[in-house]
């Protein structure tokens, strides 16, 4: 991981991105380098080709990152909800662009030695493990696409939603529009429709009147479907 970077960097001056009063100095969960920023739904976060100056924690909302393909297509290679951190690169430019999925806050962090260093490395650790975990997703991601069909993609999601977001069963609140699964399962909305309206007829899901919302009825054979 790059950790010499230029410190002179400002914070982005962004029209949607609201900065917060900024964390006391020394504070070891958000050393000095850290600040907090406010997003609205569909705010830039980063851009494709920006530089690499911060790297960033999701404390609220969540976070959309994805690449636009040369026909004009969206793919969404991840979404970023709380506690995860995103932004952080081999190199000195962003691969991908980042938008607020809905309301979010998040901590900014320069992407300076002395960010991750900090006064015991916590966060320094913090930053691996989150992307050991990114990596299993891009993994479990890559497998989806490439041998599931529409059905089991959406059984897959919704299971491994519901166990980021620590829930067993019941409803499951959805942070982002099914436009935005679509666009990272690799399918259209209408096969998103039809999948999951063929779950719900099978009696694995209900669908209560808010669209965001699914209650997993029976995550066994959900499982059983996503295997």
């Amino acid at each position: 991981m790059q950790t010499a970077l230029a410190t002179s960097c400002r914070l982005p001056t962004l029209g949607t991105g609201l900065p917060e009063t900024a964390p006391a100095s020394g504070s070891a969960a958000e050393p000095r380098t850290a600040t907090r920023r406010a997003y609205e739904a569909d705010a830039e976060v980063f851009s494709e080709g920006d530089r690499t100056a911060f790297f960033y924690k999701v404390v609220s909302g969540s976070v959309r990152t994805y690449k636009l393909l040369s026909d004009g297509r969206r793919q969404i290679d991840a979404f970023h909800l709380p506690g995860d951190i995103f932004g952080v690169e081999a190199g000195d430019e962003h691969r991908f662009s980042a938008e607020a999925v809905s309301d979010t806050k998040l901590i900014v962090h320069r992407r300076e030695g002395g960010a991750l260093a900090g006064s015991d490395g916590s966060l320094a650790r913090e930053v691996v493990a989150a992307m050991m975990r990114s990596l299993e997703r891009a993994q479990d991601h890559m497998m989806l696409l490439g041998r599931k069909s529409a059905k089991e993609r959406i059984a897959t999601f919704l299971l491994a939603l519901a166990e980021r977001l620590a829930k067993k069963g019941g409803a499951l609140d959805l942070p982002m529009p099914r436009a935005d699964i679509a666009d990272h399962l690799g399918l259209t909305v209408e096969s998103v429709s039809r999948a999951v309206t063929q779950l719900e007829r099978d009696g694995l899901i209900e669908l209560p009147p808010s669209r965001r919302t699914v209650v997993l009825r029976n995550t066994a054979a959900l499982r059983s479907i996503a295997a």
